[in-house]
């Protein structure tokens, strides 16, 4: 059940109040007071540069090179080059990174980074997006990685890294820009950009996208967004700045849970073969409001002070293929839990699944932070303090729908499996087959949650060649769930292992420690140590036992290097790493966890940015994951396991070439090797290369841009989700897609 309790009143007036102030401030006379002095600002590179030698994140320094961690940053230049329209687009240019499928479904974008899932570790201007939802790039500038984990900085989770979407903000330049695209399988998509001045201190920015039609060549990804963003920044150039921002969403989509297993690999049936039903869809709805100010103390003392308010909510009609087995007047078998079979496809069947519900997902989060400049005698401090709370909401009301198969239930009395229907495995006949079975209510999750937190990190500069950094940062995250179908009324047959109510107290500190070597300003060396936690009730459920375990713990060590090439239009990073985590949840029996469990990561990766020449520009990526779980619960099966969707070798390439004046040409090549679909690893999804290209006539008032996906039509799996046995999402065939940038 949702609650908004007092802490979580709390900073919903502390959210409101500078509207409210910025209301009363606005019918104030105009002072005599000198107009404010901009300083000059010089910007290097250009428009379509992929290189990015900072992030937005306020908890690091603006210096890559003072950064003891590998960060990826993908920007709006190289994102317009892909046609990338998506954070799940837009994160294919980062090795190490797959995409998956939530528990139970494939909702929104689900990351596995560095081998662990990072479903509650994606950020929206450095505050947590916990929503599962589907992520747009119409109002994003730039996707931030932050590799290993990182408490220190953001508090739970984190235990592959953090993926941070940095909105556009207004600015002093006026601009304005419109495009609008169409694919060859039916996608038409419309994206504005406006940005304009309001006065020598003030600006306001309005950001739109529309997009209707078939997302990939599958049979079952139509869809309908729309979205609107719009910021508004005043006192710029000024102490004091302050920055309200909002983004609304909305989606209606179908859901694509992929292809059942059949031994050992997905099952071998044609690529754009969908097991749902064509009444099937999800519709979200996204808000999201962000009110920062930044005021300047002292020329090295800044004080920041930022609230954000999330809101998703998800109403979802949809169908899995759940398994598949045979049909006779006895109704539908399904084949053993291994799924092997050596009946011809055609003797085969599949049984649906609803996976119906309405979810209600929010969070609003406060942070302070204080960063200052100092010396104590010839040694240089970079301090950061800071301050959080937060609420977390959660509500989860489900519905199942029981059918039939040949005319046989598919469920026994009382239950709320929500087996629906069955189909041929060849040529299911995607239609309503099904859908008239009557939905009912069932299980009713909710969650919430409170955060509090404390935090401190020093960078000290010791010579103009060494520098150190060290930080802590203590949390209290209290947590309380209910489940309304393991209530004492509920009927026995339809309750399961989920917990009927929960409470937990977590108290955590987490540590980050580094050290540089800057022999110029062109190199930088580091190693460092960080650790994060994951409590058992981070994502506001849980089954048996675990509101009596204590939080998941995680260690990373990272040795590495980044240099500055070619007058520094060229950089590279590497380094070496190990990813640690202990006390993980091991499951003992259907829904039941111990803590008893160990999984590591062995690791490297490589990368290379900007410019081979002038005219020439690359961004490259390789990532070596050697993961395995070392210690596990002798009846789970993973013991000596990779983890799921965790492939040894990614690399990630993209390349352009100016040809000619206004010509350009690029490609790149990703490449993922094999990888499993289910923890006790009997199902793998295959390795694949797809080849993508682009060509583009370039002027300084418009683009006109054609992107060729899939250049080989490779079959491929982009997704994978580990439950019912582990599902795999084929990726979209051969696609072309042209599109016009008009800047005004």
């Amino acid at each position: 059940m949702n609650r908004l309790n007092p802490i979580a009143a709390a900073l919903v007036a502390v959210f409101a109040a500078p509207l409210s102030s910025q209301a009363q401030q606005a019918p104030s006379p105009k002072t005599s007071a000198s107009p404010a002095v901009l300083q000059e600002v010089v910007v290097e590179g250009s428009r379509g540069d992929f290189n990015a030698n900072g992030t937005s994140l306020t908890k690091l320094p603006a210096d890559l090179h003072d950064v003891p961690q590998s960060v990826v940053v993908v920007n709006k230049a190289l994102m317009q080059s892909q046609g990338a329209s998506s954070l799940a687009d837009a994160l294919r240019n980062v090795a190490g990174i797959t995409l998956g499928g939530a528990e139970g479904g494939q909702i929104g974008n689900n990351i596995n980074l560095n081998g662990f899932s990072a479903r509650t570790d994606i950020y929206l201007d450095g505050f947590r997006d916990r929503g599962q939802y589907y992520r747009d790039t119409f109002a994003i500038d730039e996707v931030e990685v932050l590799m290993g984990p990182s408490s220190m900085l953001f508090g739970r989770g984190s235990t592959g890294g953090v993926i941070n979407q940095v909105t556009k903000k207004a600015n002093l330049h006026a601009s304005t820009e419109v495009s609008a695209s169409a694919t060859t399988n039916g996608l038409v998509r419309t994206t504005a950009d406006y940005n304009r001045p309001l006065s020598d201190t003030s600006a306001l920015r309005l950001s739109a996208m529309a997009q209707s039609g078939k997302a990939t060549t599958r049979d079952q990804t139509d869809v309908q967004d729309f979205g609107l963003a719009g910021s508004y920044v005043f006192g710029i150039g000024t102490p004091t700045e302050i920055t309200l921002s909002a983004l609304i969403q909305h989606n209606h989509d179908m859901p694509d849970y992929g292809l059942p297993p059949l031994n050992g690999h997905p099952a071998n049936v044609g690529r754009d073969t969908a097991y749902g039903l064509n009444s099937d869809h999800t519709n979200q709805d996204v808000a999201s409001l962000n009110t920062t100010i930044r005021h300047k103390i002292t020329p090295d003392v800044v004080l920041r002070n930022q609230t954000q308010f999330n809101y998703v909510r998800t109403s979802a009609v949809e169908t899995a293929p759940n398994t598949i087995g045979t049909v006779s007047a006895a109704g539908f078998t399904p084949l053993p839990t291994s799924a092997v079979s050596s009946l011809p496809l055609s003797s085969l069947y599949v049984r649906g699944q609803s996976h119906d519900r309405d979810i209600r997902d929010y969070s609003i989060f406060n942070q302070t932070e204080l960063s200052a400049k100092l010396s104590t005698g010839s040694i240089k401090h970079e301090l950061l303090a800071g301050f959080e709370v937060g609420h977390d909401g959660y509500d989860n009301q489900a519905y199942y729908r029981n059918g039939s198969c040949n005319g046989v239930a598919l469920n026994a009395p009382s239950t709320v499996a929500g087996y629906n229907d069955c189909v041929p495995l060849l040529n299911p006949s995607y239609s309503t087959a099904g859908s008239n079975v009557v939905s009912q209510a069932g299980n009713r999750a909710g969650g919430s949650a409170n955060t509090i937190a404390a935090y401190l990190n020093d960078t000290v500069t010791l010579t103009d060649q060494f520098k150190l950094v060290g930080g802590l940062r203590f949390d209290r995250y209290i947590a309380s769930i209910t489940n309304s179908l393991n209530s004492a009324t509920a009927p026995a047959a339809a309750k399961n292992t989920a917990l009927p109510s929960a409470q937990q107290t977590v108290n955590f500190t987490s540590v980050r420690l580094g050290s540089i070597w800057q022999p110029s300003a062109a190199q930088s060396y580091y190693l460092s140590y960080g650790t994060s936690f994951n409590p058992s009730l981070e994502q506001l459920t849980g089954t048996t036992g675990q509101q009596n375990l204590d939080p998941e713990k995680n260690r990373s060590y990272e040795l590495g290097g980044k240099w500055d090439l070619l007058n520094d239009k060229l950089s590279l990073n590497a380094a070496i790493f190990q990813i640690k985590k202990e006390n993980a949840r091991s499951l003992v029996s259907t829904g039941v966890y111990v803590l008893d469990g160990t999984v590591r990561v062995n690791g490297a990766r490589a990368g290379a940015t900007g410019h081979i020449t002038k005219d020439w520009q690359v961004a490259l990526g390789y990532t070596y994951l050697d993961a395995k779980v070392i210690q596990s619960s002798s009846l789970d099966g993973t013991l000596g396991k990779i983890p799921v969707n965790t492939p040894k070798n990614t690399l990630t390439s993209w390349t352009t070439y100016k040809v000619a004046p206004h010509w350009e040409v690029g490609g790149g090549a990703s490449y993922m090797s094999a990888r499993y679909a289910n923890p006790t690893n009997t199902v793998q999804a295959g390795g694949y290369t797809r080849w993508d290209a682009t060509v583009a006539y370039t002027q300084p008032k418009y683009d006109i841009r054609l992107n060729l996906f899939n250049l080989t039509n490779k079959m491929y799996y982009d997704a994978l989700i580990q439950s019912d046995g582990g599902r795999s999402v084929p990726g979209t065939g051969r696609t072309a897609m042209l599109s016009l940038n008009y800047r005004m």
